[in-house]
């Protein structure tokens, strides 16, 4: 297509929008002796005269409402003056184009757009598992964190500071320093943690209790009481007042206890956050422009969101695919490691289908869209991860089944307490009874609840890290302990992921040097990646490679040329045949490689047989130890390969793998998966391509190689950094490790607190005629944290 012809005039808008502008009535128009064009990509009436844009293409001029709607235009003429853009508009008409949002602990509540679940008052996500909003709830909790904390350090000196010998009590004095306690708690309290509150009222309401109904009773309980004890102490019998007459407050204890959970919150928030980015790198594979041939024969690269099907396109080496469809002209190998994961690129000729979002490797073709948009392989494939990723059903934190139990169970204490003391306590009974009914739900809540998982995981990512094991949530380390079924995908996993040359066998009277220069100075033409293992055992052999003339690459063949006058050629069988060359003599030691999951070639010159060379993508040196220790645990393993059948067995005889999967596609995987699932295995899925991360959402576990594929390693929750499989075993003992460290941090966690429960109540009253000391309230919160953190340190030793 000729350059356009562009005079654009100094633009303005027309209003809001390309559409935004006001049209001119015919009759007002005419009376008016005004002279107006329509709008090609809008439609809009556009009144000459008025410095709106205008271009000029192929001799006709074309006005513009705004200069939006001139750059549309310019991108992609023939779109919009074929009628094209209308036919898209009815088809996307036809779909909503409203994103759904659904809730990752209740996936039964769908809505449009953004917002909060009515059940657990956690934020939506969105059901494609995309979305172009920002990520409000993050930013809002990023926000109220860094108020908690900023509120909590004043705090915790004033507070704490007497205890480590700073008099900063002694300095404000006691009534001052009770107000700015007061002062820094209130708006933590009822600004910052509203939203956690909001969550807890939620839980009563549903009767789902759960960690948030546990810190809303004691966050709630703690300041209540800490704001009536501030400033009206005489309601409360002397017995209970400390020296001076002031009694204990808990302002600091609701502030910290904030300020952790927001910790919790952001982390959690952000890994969440993430899972969107499994679905950006694989929209990132589709080009953003496609190279149009007009039924003029102009061509031009046009937005890949104007490619309708039947629409002609070019694609030139070195590109991808833009869309699904068919070769009409031309021929080329196209690498489909998105969809197979086999890193040999596979010929195509005239007919032939092709995907979008593969790549183009060497030759030129023209083809014809026969799928675009959401009806693409690769539109598929991210529709899979984000299924998989949604439905993927959410682990209910150990915090919240112990709080399911714990929760009522305190209530009942704090309500009995009340009673008892009310009925029998001494007087003033209603102020005893009131309380000991706050004491006991302000010694139940767990200060360290907040650090218990966080740390542990915190801890345990570090050690896995230095072990070359990356962790990117608490679920997947929680599910891998425990799966019984781990597919794991051939190439590139189980081998190198790269083709070697293995072997040489040379005919009859033939040097291997001589064989082995043949066919290198062959293949030092070629893109193919079975030639660079080739080039690549030469150089390493110090060989001289000859000058290659007349080279050609016959499809799906070989390749041919002539070396110093001679013909020479290296290939399959079907090229050995159209140059008269026997082959006969070899034919049993290719059907022998081959058996053994090997690509063969035959090597000849001047129509003789040199011999044949042997390429293999070889098996990674930990895979068979790695192997045999996963199967002493008892796990079941599964290969699953886009792989031909034959190379598939030969690969899984070696490492003693029983079940195969050969010739999968991306949906194959994920079926297996499900499959596994329904029989009731949890299953983890190990993979580093493309054509893997649909299983690997899928999975309860996706297992990464770190050295394959961005997108792989975007949906899987473990990535093996040196995509060493010693790694899946350092996985499984540090996942078992973490998880029993976990159920230790919660036991500490509640047990001084359950334990300090029936004091906190008065049981000791009778007996001894004591009352809890909130003090000693405090000292079980602390010590709950520190039993915790130094219990988490312990993974930082941990032996993989």
């Amino acid at each position: 297509m000729t350059s356009h012809d562009t005079q654009q005039k100094s633009a303005s808008s027309c209003g809001s929008g390309c559409c935004g502008g006001h049209s001119v009535s015919p009759d007002k128009a005419a009376s008016a002796a005004v002279e107006t064009r329509i709008d090609p990509v809008c439609g809009m009436t556009v009144t000459l005269g008025k410095g709106k844009p205008q271009l000029v293409y192929k001799g006709q001029d074309y006005h513009f409402c705004n200069p939006k709607c001139h750059a549309r235009f310019d991108a992609d003429p023939y779109f919009f003056l074929s009628g094209n853009n209308k036919i898209k508009k009815a088809a996307d008409a036809a779909k909503s184009s409203d994103v759904m949002f659904t809730c990752p602990m209740d996936p039964e509540i769908e809505q449009i757009g953004p917002g909060t679940c009515p059940i657990c008052g956690m934020a939506l996500e969105p059901m494609n598992g995309v979305s172009d909003e920002p990520n409000h709830e993050l930013i809002d909790f990023t926000r109220r964190f860094w108020v908690s904390a900023a509120a909590a350090v004043p705090l915790l000196v004033l507070t704490m500071g007497p205890m480590l010998g700073l008099p900063v009590r002694d300095w404000f004095g006691e009534r001052l320093s009770l107000v700015l306690e007061a002062a820094l708690a209130t708006p933590v309290v009822l600004w910052a943690a509203l939203p956690f509150f909001q969550r807890g009222w939620m839980s009563v309401r549903t009767g789902h209790y759960n960690m948030w109904t546990l810190i809303m009773l004691g966050v709630g309980a703690a300041y209540a009481y800490s704001l009536v004890a501030a400033f009206l102490p005489g309601l409360f019998p002397d017995s209970l007042k400390q020296p001076g007459g002031h009694m204990p407050v808990y302002f600091e204890a609701a502030v910290v206890i904030i300020a952790l959970v927001f910790v919790g919150q952001v982390l959690e928030l952000k890994a969440r956050e993430k899972t969107g980015d499994a679905i950006r790198a694989l929209l990132d594979l589709s080009p953003k422009t496609a190279r149009r041939i007009t039924p003029e024969g102009d061509e031009y690269d046009a937005p890949l969101e104007n490619i309708l099907a039947g629409d002609k396109l070019r694609v030139r080496p070195g590109e991808s695919v833009p869309v699904d469809g068919r070769i009409l002209e031309g021929a080329s190998a196209i690498d489909e490691s998105l969809v197979t994961g086999e890193p040999i690129p596979v010929e195509k000729a005239s007919g032939d289908p092709v995907t979008g979002g593969t790549v183009n490797k060497t030759g030129s073709f023209v083809m014809e869209a026969t799928h675009v948009g959401s009806e693409t392989l690769l539109a598929k494939v991210v529709d899979m991860v984000a299924a998989a990723q949604r439905s993927k059903a959410p682990i209910q934190g150990l915090a919240d089944k112990v709080a399911s139990i714990f929760v009522p169970t305190v209530v009942a204490c704090a309500l009995i307490a009340f009673a008892i003391w009310w009925l029998v306590g001494p007087e003033p009974a209603f102020v005893h009874a009131v309380v000991a009914a706050v004491s006991v739900l302000i010694i139940a809540c767990p200060c360290a609840l907040g650090l218990a998982t966080p740390m542990s995981i915190t801890t345990a990512t570090g050690r896995g890290a230095r072990a070359g094991v990356l962790v990117k949530n608490a679920e997947a380390l929680e599910l891998f302990a425990k799966v019984d079924a781990i597919i794991v995908d051939k190439t590139g996993t189980l081998t190198e992921g790269k083709p070697t040359l293995t072997r040489i066998i040379t005919a009859t009277g033939v040097e291997e040097s001589d064989l082995l220069t043949t066919a290198a100075s062959l293949e030092m033409a070629s893109e193919h990646p079975l030639a660079h293992a080739i080039v690549s055992a030469a150089k390493e052999a110090g060989l001289e490679l000859l000058e290659v003339s007349n080279f050609e690459a016959p499809t799906g063949k070989g390749v041919f040329g002539q070396l110093g006058g001679e013909d020479a050629l290296i290939g399959n069988r079907a090229l050995m045949e159209d140059h008269g060359i026997e082959i006969g003599a070899l034919a049993d030691d290719v059907a022998q490689h081959q058996e053994q999951g090997r690509t063969v070639m035959y090597v000849a010159r001047s129509g003789q047989l040199l011999g044949i060379v042997a390429v293999e993508d070889r098996v990674k040196a930990s895979a068979p130890a790695a192997l045999k220790a996963l199967k002493d645990a008892g796990l079941m393993i599964i290969m699953a390969t886009g792989d031909n059948e034959q190379t598939a067995q030969a690969v899984a005889a070696r490492l003693g793998i029983e079940e195969v999967l050969a010739d999968a596609l991306p949906a194959d995987k994920q079926a297996l998966v499900r499959k596994l699932q329904g029989e009731g295995l949890s299953v983890a899925m190990a993979g580093d391509g493309v054509n893997d991360a649909p299983a690997l959402a899928a999975a309860d576990v996706g297992i990464a190689m770190g050295t394959g594929a961005d997108v792989a390693v975007e949906s899987a929750g473990i990535t093996l950094l040196k995509g060493d499989l010693d790694g899946l075993v350092k996985a499984r003992h540090l996942a078992q490790a973490t998880i029993r460290n976990i159920r230790q941090n919660l036991f500490f966690a509640f047990i001084y607190n359950t334990a300090g429960v029936p004091i906190a109540a008065g049981i000791l009253y009778p007996v001894f005629g004591l009352l809890l000391s909130p003090m000693l309230a405090a000292a079980a919160m602390s010590l709950s944290s520190v039993s915790v953190i130094t219990n988490a340190l312990r993974l930082r030793a941990l032996k993989l």
